[in-house]
C-alpha cells in the first residue's frame, strides 16, 4: 500500500467522522495530556502496597481505556514498544517479547494478573508469550529491578498484563457486552475479540475470547540483510531473498476464558478456565526448497484468586492467588517444548504501626520443563524439576516530604534433572534487597532515588541446553557451571507537574557479577554456528526521559507537543558489547484534541546500533513515521463507541530491529493503514 493511499484514508476518516458526528455537542476541550497529572495519581496494582505512580521510587508506565486499545498489537512487545525505556523483540509477527532497558528473556517477567504466564518465552527469543493483550483492561510496567516484588533476576522490569478474568468486585450491571474489530493491511490482518461480563448480588462472571489471523507481511525492502547475517553465519548461502514480502511470516491465533467469583462480607474467591492456540511461521534463511517451521502453541491455564479483609486485627488482607499452566509447542517436527507449571503467591499488607506501612509474603513456583528432538527421540533439555521457594517483605515510612522504602526478598531455587544422571542438581540461594526516598520538594517537583542489590539462580536452558535449535539456526549449548547472577541497581528520576509543561526523567546504572548471556562463538557445529551461555561481569546504563508541553488551548481545540527519548548501553568488562541490545531513539509527538476527537502524528529516529556484540554485525537506524486518529461516543444508542484509524510506517522504511536475534532475516513490517472499532454495552 503507498503512502499516499495510507494518508488518504487516514485523512478520508478525520474528514468523514467529523461530518457525521458534526452535530454532536463537543465535551468541554481537555488537552490531550492533560490527564497525564490524572495518571500520576493511578494507583499500581502491580504493587502490594498498591501505591500511585507519582508515589512510586521507581519508573512505572500504566496503559488502559483508549490509549491501551490504540496501542494494542497482536503481541506484548509490539504493543509496548512506544513506551519510554521498553522496545519489543520481533521475530515475525507471531512473536513479539518486551525488552525493557535492553533486558529481555528471564530479565523480564511478564505476568498475568500478578502471577507469571509460565510459558517458554523466557528460554528463547522465538517462543511466543502466553499474554493476549487484545483483551486487556489495563498493562502495568515496572522498569527497573522487580525482584523484590516478582522473583529471581528481573533487572529489567516487569510487564503486568491485567484482565476481569476473575471479577474482583460485583458489576453495576447484570449483562454488557464489549465487541473489538481492527484490520491491519501490512499484515493482511483481521483481529475480533469479545467480553462478556456482569453480575447481581453476591456473584459475577467473565467470558471472553478472541481470533486473529494474519497473512505473510509487507515489507520495505528485501527480506534477508545477506551481507550482515553472514557476519553471524559466513557460510550462509541466499537461493530466494524475496522483496516487499516475509515468506512464512503468517499467523493464526485463537483463545478464550471463562472465570466466576463469589462475594461475601469479607472479601471475595474467585475462578477462572483459560485456553490458547497460536501457530505461526519462522522467516526463512534463503534456502531454495528448503523447510519452512512451523511453530503450534497450546496452553490451558487455571487460576484462583481470593482476598480475605481484615482477617485480625494487625492485617488489612490476605490475597492469595493460585495458578496452574500446561503448555507446548512443536517446531515444526524438529522439537517438543513442554513446561507444566504451578505457581502460588500470597501477600500480607499489615496496618500501619509505629510510622511503618508495610506488606510481606511468600510465593512458590514449581515447573517441569523439557525439550525433545523428536526425530532422534534425543533431549534437548533433560526432563528438569525447578522449584523456587520465596519469602519477601516491604516497608515505608514518611517524614516531613520524604518517604523511605525499604525491602528484602530471600529464595531457595533448585534445578533438578529427572532421571538423567550425566546432568548435575543445582542448587543456589538468591537474596535481593533495595532502599528508596522520594523527596516530594513542592507541589510540583519530586525527586526519587533507588538502589537494589538482585541476585538470579541460572535458568534451566542456560545451563542444560544442547543441540541444534530450528528456529534461531544455531547450535547452542548450556553451561552447567553457571553461577548466581548478582547486580546492583542505582535509579534517579525527577518528575516535574505543571499545568503547561510535564518532565519526566530517569538515570540508571546497574553492575552486574557474572551476568549470563547467549553469544555466538564465530565457530561452526555440523555446519551450524555455535552459541554458548557464558558468564562475564556488566555494567548496564541509560535514561529515560519525556517531555510534554501544553502548546495551545482555543476553539480549534487543544495542541500538546511531547518530546521523548531513551537509551542503553551494555558492555562487558572485557570491552565486548553485550549483544541484541536497541539502539538510542528520540523523537516527537503532536497531539490534538477537539470534543469527543483525537488525532497525533509520531515521528521516531532510532539510531544506527554500532555495539552489536561479538560475531553480530551492526543495525541501520532508521525514521519511523505513525498517524493516528479516533473518534469517540459516550452515548451511541446506549453504548460506548470508538472508532480510529492509523497509519504505520508511512515512509515505508526498512526497520531492522537490533533487539531481535533474527533482524536480518526479519525485518519489521513497512507501510501500512489499520482501522478498527470498539462497542461497549
Amino acid at each position: 500500500m503507498s503512502i499516499v493511499r495510507v494518508i488518504a484514508l487516514c485523512c478520508l476518516f478525520s474528514v468523514g467522522a467529523t461530518g457525521v458526528f458534526a452535530e454532536d455537542k463537543p465535551n468541554e476541550s481537555v488537552g490531550p495530556k492533560e490527564h497525564y497529572p490524572i495518571h500520576l495519581k493511578e494507583v499500581v496494582v502491580s504493587t502490594p502496597m498498591q501505591k500511585s505512580v507519582s508515589s512510586s521510587a521507581k519508573p512505572v508506565t500504566v496503559l488502559h481505556d483508549e490509549e491501551l486499545i490504540l496501542k494494542s498489537r497482536g503481541t506484548i512487545g509490539e504493543t509496548l514498544k512506544q513506551e519510554p525505556g521498553v522496545h519489543g523483540q520481533s521475530f515475525g509477527p507471531g512473536v513479539g517479547l518486551p525488552v525493557i532497558r535492553g533486558q529481555s528473556g528471564p530479565r523480564v517477567r511478564v505476568l498475568t494478573n500478578g502471577l507469571g504466564v509460565n510459558d517458554a518465552s523466557q528460554a528463547s527469543p522465538d517462543h511466543a508469550s502466553g499474554s493476549v493483550p487484545l483483551l486487556a483492561d489495563r498493562v502495568e510496567i515496572l522498569r527497573g529491578p522487580a525482584t523484590l516484588l516478582y522473583g529471581s533476576g528481573a533487572i529489567g522490569g516487569v510487564v503486568n498484563v491485567i484482565d476481569n478474568r476473575i471479577p474482583t468486585q460485583v458489576p453495576d450491571k447484570v449483562f454488557g457486552i464489549t465487541f473489538q474489530q481492527k484490520y491491519d493491511s501490512a499484515l493482511d490482518e483481521s483481529s475480533s475479540a469479545f467480553k462478556l461480563e456482569g453480575g447481581s448480588g453476591n456473584f459475577a462472571y467473565h467470558f471472553d475470547g478472541f481470533y486473529r489471523d494474519n497473512d505473510d507481511i509487507d515489507i520495505g525492502g528485501l527480506a534477508i540483510d545477506v551481507p550482515r547475517a553472514q557476519v553471524s553465519d559466513p557460510g550462509l548461502v541466499v537461493d530466494e531473498n524475496p522483496d516487499g514480502t516475509l515468506n512464512n511470516s503468517s499467523s493464526r491465533a485463537k483463545g478464550g476464558t471463562a472465570g466466576l467469583s463469589f462475594f461475601g462480607d469479607s472479601g471475595f474467591v474467585g475462578f477462572s478456565a483459560n485456553t490458547l492456540e497460536n501457530i505461526y511461521g519462522v522467516p526463512p534463511e534463503g534456502e531454495a526448497g528448503g523447510e519452512t517451521i512451523r511453530i503450534l502453541l497450546k496452553q490451558s491455564k487455571y487460576d484462583f484468586k481470593s482476598e480475605w479483609n481484615n482477617p485480625i486485627s494487625f492485617l488489612e488482607a490476605i490475597r492469595t492467588r493460585l495458578s496452574y499452566t500446561d503448555y507446548q509447542h512443536t517446531e515444526g517436527e524438529e522439537a517438543l517444548f513442554r513446561n507444566d507449571t504451578f505457581e502460588g503467591r500470597v501477600e500480607a499488607p499489615h496496618k500501619p504501626f509505629a510510622g511503618l506501612n508495610g506488606v510481606f509474603g511468600i510465593q512458590m513456583i514449581s515447573s517441569r520443563f523439557s525439550a525433545l528432538e523428536i526425530e532422534d527421540n534425543e533431549f534437548l533439555v533433560p526432563v528438569t524439576r525447578s522449584n523456587n521457594f520465596s519469602f519477601f517483605a516491604q516497608e515505608e515510612f514518611a517524614i516531613g516530604n520524604t518517604v523511605t522504602e525499604f525491602g528484602l526478598r530471600i529464595e531457595h531455587a533448585t534445578v533438578d534433572p529427572i532421571d538423567d544422571a550425566t546432568v548435575p542438581y543445582k542448587s543456589y540461594i538468591p537474596v535481593s534487597a533495595s532502599v528508596s526516598e522520594l523527596w516530594n520538594i513542592n507541589d510540583n517537583n519530586i525527586v526519587t532515588l533507588a538502589f537494589t542489590h538482585s541476585e538470579r539462580a541460572p535458568q534451566v536452558q542456560e545451563l542444560f541446553f544442547e543441540g541444534f535449535h530450528e528456529a534461531t539456526r544455531v547450535f547452542e549449548r548450556g553451561n552447567p557451571n553457571l553461577r548466581k547472577e548478582k547486580s546492583n541497581n542505582i535509579d534517579l528520576g525527577y518528575k516535574l507537574i505543571s499545568k503547561w509543561v510535564n518532565v519526566q526523567v530517569d538515570l540508571f546504572y546497574n553492575w552486574v557479577q557474572d551476568y549470563i548471556f547467549l553469544q555466538r562463538t564465530g565457530a561452526l557445529v555440523m555446519g551450524d554456528p555455535e552459541a554458548v551461555n557464558q558468564q562475564a561481569n556488566a555494567r548496564l546504563y541509560g535514561y529515560e526521559s519525556k517531555i510534554i508541553f501544553h502548546l495551545l488551548k482555543n476553539r480549534q481545540g487543544d495542541f500538546d507537543l511531547t518530546l521523548f527519548s531513551d537509551f542503553t548501553r551494555a558492555e562487558l568488562t572485557n570491552d565486548v558489547d553485550v549483544p541484541q541490545i536497541p539502539p538510542l531513539r528520540w523523537g516527537f509527538q503532536v497531539d490534538h484534541a477537539l470534543g469527543n476527537w483525537n488525532s497525533n502524528v509520531r515521528l521516531t529516529r532510532a539510531e544506527r546500533q554500532n555495539h552489536p556484540g561479538l560475531n553480530e554485525a551492526d543495525t541501520p537506524g532508521y525514521f519511523l513515521l505513525n498517524i493516528t486518529t479516533q473518534y469517540q461516543v459516550k452515548d451511541f444508542k446506549g453504548a460506548n463507541l470508538l472508532v480510529y484509524a492509523k497509519g504505520n510506517n508511512l515512509l515505508d522504511e526498512d526497520i531492522r530491529n537490533s533487539a531481535s536475534f533474527l533482524r536480518n532475516f526479519a525485518p519489521e513490517p513497512g507501510i501500512g493503514a489499520e482501522v478498527g472499532v470498539r462497542i461497549n454495552y
